[in-house]
């Protein structure tokens, strides 16, 4: 007997997104289906779909191919043309179910409504479109209570999927010794361009005064060492500002890391290209990061951070979120939005960091404006020399989140839905 086939589609928009949301919930729905009985009537066919979004950087159709996992992938600069005419790129089952994974969450209501699918809406903060949702899944009980109570009852409060890459994270032999600050300086070639030359000075400072401190870049899998070379020479002009340079990067034979980056001032920075690098993020005493969507993915391992926006450089660090992040792509355009930016935005907004803007709360440290590494540096070290801090630091960041185990639950959730609404 044939199998009818039933379409999963997932809905997601960055690299965040798909790493700490989309893959432990298709590793949970994977290990639903394999321990189904042969004789089950259904055969599931798991698709992802990348819907626009000013933070992608256009390699998560390549990061999420090489995962296996996913019969088909759209990339998200043709997600108009799939909604306009899905039947172009591909045969869909007459059943199926959306589920949001990141992004707008009206792209996934667009698609269901489309493809006559059910809709699956997973809310970290405020479900939106609650009417357009069969099944509505959230983070906490706070989210739900914000749902007006006609739509409660198809709402459920499965946890948080962040929260689950915590989960099975030891301590690497070579991260044993203390003291670890994690350097993020972005994986986008905006913020590279200023992120690098900024955090080598940054990191050069830090070894000169503390020499036991050991640091760490984990590299996004959108960049490459080719783009670190570039972005600290003479090529990049903010470099000239700057009077760290690298003198050598070199591969190691090393189980946790592959590269160390040398700087003209002796300095030694592991990197690793593991993505997700959750088990060594998780074991650093601090980071050191650009604003983004990252500082969602470090607040979910309760890493204490300093996040850093050096404005002197804004003409050329163009990679802001939402609308900012569309228009500066704009040459006209980027030139009013840098004086929007500096006499309004920047003044009026109150938080950048995501465990900031969600508690609306200073969790964690924010330096925003004419920053200079030796003062980033400076408080770098004032913290990892305060346990008592950074241990309150993550305790903070804890409380923000929802409980562990939400990836399993929403494989389920998808799971029974499917068998109910055929």
């Amino acid at each position: 007997m044939k199998k009818k086939s039933v379409a999963v589609i997932l809905v997601s928009n960055g690299p965040g997104e798909l790493t700490t949301w989309v893959k432990p919930v298709t590793k949970a729905f994977k290990t639903i289906l394999n321990n189904l009985p042969n004789t089950h009537e259904s055969e599931y066919i798991l698709r992802l779909v990348l819907v626009p979004c000013p933070n992608a950087t256009g390699m998560e159709p390549k990061v999420a191919k090489e995962w296996g996992e996913f019969e088909f992938i759209s990339s998200s600069n043709h997600f108009w043309k799939l909604l306009l005419n899905p039947y172009q790129f591909s045969k869909w089952p007459k059943n199926g179910l959306v589920v949001f994974l990141g992004g707008d969450q009206f792209w996934s209501v667009l698609l269901a409504k489309r493809l006559g699918y059910i809709n699956v809406t997973y809310a970290e903060w405020i479900a939106r479109w609650p009417q357009w949702n069969q099944i509505i899944a959230v983070m906490n009980e706070k989210v739900k209570d914000k749902l007006a109570k006609k739509f409660r009852k198809k709402c459920h409060v499965i946890g948080d999927l962040m929260a689950d890459i915590q989960q099975n994270i030891n301590v690497p032999n070579e991260m044993q010794r203390k003291n670890w600050i994690a350097l993020l300086p972005g994986s986008k070639k905006a913020k590279l361009s200023v992120g690098i030359p900024f955090l080598l000075e940054v990191a050069d400072l830090i070894i000169e005064t503390n020499q036991d401190i050991n640091l760490v870049i984990p590299m996004a899998p959108t960049t490459s060492i080719k783009e670190y070379l570039y972005f600290q020479s003479d090529m990049n002009p903010i470099t000239k500002d700057y009077r760290s340079r690298i003198k050598h990067i070199q591969k190691v034979n090393n189980s946790l890391f592959d590269y160390v980056l040398e700087t003209n001032k002796n300095t030694k920075i592991n990197i690793t290209l593991k993505h997700p690098s959750h088990e060594i993020l998780a074991n650093c005493d601090l980071a050191i990061t650009t604003v983004g969507a990252n500082t969602a993915e470090l607040a979910a391992i309760n890493l204490p951070m300093i996040v850093i926006l050096p404005t002197q450089h804004l003409k050329v660090m163009n990679a802001w979120d939402g609308m900012f992040g569309i228009l500066s792509k704009i040459p006209f355009f980027n030139r009013i939005q840098n004086f929007i930016i500096k006499a309004w935005y920047l003044k009026t907004k109150k938080y950048f960091a995501w465990p900031n803007i969600k508690a609306n709360s200073l969790l964690v440290p924010e330096r925003i404006g004419e920053i200079f590494p030796n003062d980033i540096a400076k408080e770098a070290l004032k913290m990892i020399s305060n346990s008592d801090y950074l241990l309150d630091q993550r305790r903070n960041l804890s409380l923000q989140r929802g409980q562990r185990g939400a990836s399993k639950k929403l494989a389920e959730l998808i799971f029974k839905s499917l068998q109910e609404y055929k």
